[in-house]
């Protein structure tokens, strides 16, 4: 590690950073509408992204500065099994195709804005929708606390800060600085600012990773040697390996499984899907995201190469960092570090907006105040995002930082006890409302207390998110365990209310709302005219 501030590289990150805030801000009169003070303006961008623009949101939305960070500390701290996420988001993107565009067409019709909208109008039940909402929220936090780690990250292999013995306000001046430019343009522009930022940021990951997939293994000598020496070091360490070991095998599979079904669960993924003008641009995306995935496997093998190049660092999180100072001229290392920031700020502000769209209109306007008007609720929705982002911002600086990850498993978990309302709800409405709500009840206090009993070397609690099945014996992941408790509840229940005759609720949707497209002749969100002819273009 080098000694001091990295001025060169400090100076390229900093503009980098000044350029995206800028972009920030301009970003507000960007397709900007007539009735810029509603939620579907604000929240979900007018909902007109066309096909690229909805790609480069999603892929920052999904493919965070965590990923860039935690995915190769991961395999070099534990090898092959870091290589889930690989799996997982190829896994994701079939489904993505067959139940997304049905989401898109149901909201479109009935402006939706949050997935608590559709399963409170599938099922004409504002507790359900309440708990979906409650889910939704507490999931993402720590996922916003994430991506301020990735940030911190880069800071501290640059520098930037000050020692261990520095003052608390001194040392994290720069993330504050950084978390008030992102609450500042958020705030102001809404979901049009990470939508505009998005191109930077995934033009310098892409950028980075191809350099680096070149230039790193020829000084190390070649993949050959970079293999050689990971082994090498997993063999000494008796732990992981170039492949997952046998014992390994359903953790890696039920992990790769739980977390492709919950990624499209959490609710900044939603609101970027929600944002394209039609669903044939959802349709497309799913077949061209997959490019995200090629990129995803050249950036685990940083994991590798931060081993044979002898990187050594006590928090894994600052691994490839590391590896890119040591590794790159201190100008490239700033286009690096760039990157990973950037690639934090557009993931944060799409998840506190769509935080805070779920307040709005599951809480807020449900229960407080059911007269609201779309200014008041667009006013509510940008000074709660700005609530989550503080809540998110002391987590990061008061708490451990493997707590921020473990909660963030945890949110994985959690988020997953959605799936049997929201996906199910698209295709059927056989369940019943109150099955649902106790199969979410059990799947949640299940997954919440067997990984509170998930110890680690660090943490006597909340260690990790893979447990021993029961009845199997295996470990497997805590989340697709709740989730299959979830399921067998809620069918069995549905069948014992059905017998009963129990109130099913109103359910405000048909079945042609969920095959079609905004062309089709009534099936046109109320926006104004602006709007429209902004669609369009």
């Amino acid at each position: 590690m080098k000694d001091g501030v990295n001025g060169v590289a400090l100076t390229v990150f900093v503009l980098f950073f000044v350029a995206v805030t800028v972009m920030g801000f301009l970003a507000a009169r960007w397709r900007k509408a007539a009735n810029e003070h509603s939620l579907d303006e604000w929240g979900l961008g007018g909902r007109s992204f066309g096909t690229w623009i909805t790609w480069f949101l999603l892929g920052g939305d999904l493919y965070t500065a965590y990923t860039f960070v935690a995915v190769p500390a991961a395999i070099y701290a534990a090898g092959a099994s870091g290589f889930f996420a690989v799996p997982y988001t190829i896994l994701i993107y079939p489904m993505m195709f067959v139940f997304l565009p049905r989401l898109w067409s149901v909201s479109h019709k009935h402006g939706y804005v949050t997935t608590s909208d559709f399963v409170r109008g599938r099922f004409g039940s504002k507790g359900l929708s309440l708990a979906v909402a409650v889910t939704g929220i507490l999931a993402t936090m720590p996922y916003i606390a994430l991506q301020l780690v990735g940030i911190q990250a880069v800071l501290d292999v640059m520098g930037v800060g000050g020692g261990e013995n520095t003052h608390w306000f001194v040392k994290d001046l720069p993330l504050l600085i950084a978390f008030g430019v992102l609450a500042a343009y958020t705030y102001s522009s809404g979901l049009r600012a990470p939508a505009l930022i998005a191109f930077v940021k995934d033009t310098l990951i892409y950028l980075v990773i191809a350099v680096a997939i070149i230039y790193i293994p020829i000084k190390l000598g070649g993949f050959d040697d970079i293999f050689a020496a990971a082994s090498q070091k997993y063999e000494a360490a008796g732990a992981g390996g170039l492949t997952p070991t046998a014992a390994s095998q359903w953790t890696y599979a039920t992990l790769a499984l739980g977390s492709a079904l919950a990624l499209f669960m959490y609710p900044h993924s939603v609101t970027a899907v929600l944002s394209s003008r039609s669903r044939e641009v959802i349709r497309r995306n799913s077949t061209i995201l997959p490019l995200y995935s090629l990129m995803l496997g050249l950036l685990a093998l940083l994991g590798f190469m931060a081993i044979a190049a002898g990187v050594q660092v006590d928090n894994g999180q600052l691994a490839i960092p590391q590896l890119f100072e040591n590794m790159f001229p201190d100008w490239f290392t700033g286009v690096a570090f760039a990157a990973i920031g950037i690639g934090a700020l557009v993931p944060a502000a799409i998840m506190s907006i769509a935080a805070a769209n779920l307040f709005t209109r599951n809480i807020y306007k449900d229960f407080l105040k059911p007269d609201a008007t779309p200014a008041q609720e667009t006013k509510v929705s940008k000074l709660v995002s700005l609530l989550v982002k503080v809540g998110a911002l002391v987590f990061v600086l008061g708490m451990d930082k493997t707590v921020a990850i473990n909660f963030q498993l945890l949110g994985g978990i959690w988020i997953l006890q959605t799936f049997p309302a929201l996906v199910g709800g698209l295709f059927t409405r056989w369940f019943h409302r109150w099955a649902l709500l106790a199969g979410w009840a059990v799947g949640m206090v299940y997954g919440t207390v067997a990984a509170y009993g998930v110890s680690s070397p660090t943490q006597a609690h909340f260690g990790g998110s893979s447990k021993e099945i029961p009845g199997i014996g295996e470990i497997g992941y805590i989340g697709l365990t709740a989730f299959v408790l979830n399921l067998v509840v809620t069918i069995v229940l549905t069948f014992v209310l059905k017998t009963l005759k129990a109130p099913e609720g109103v359910d405000e949707t048909s079945p042609e709302d969920y095959s079609a497209d905004a062309g089709d002749p009534g099936v046109q969100v109320e926006l104004p005219p602006a709007t429209a002819d902004t669609a369009r273009t």
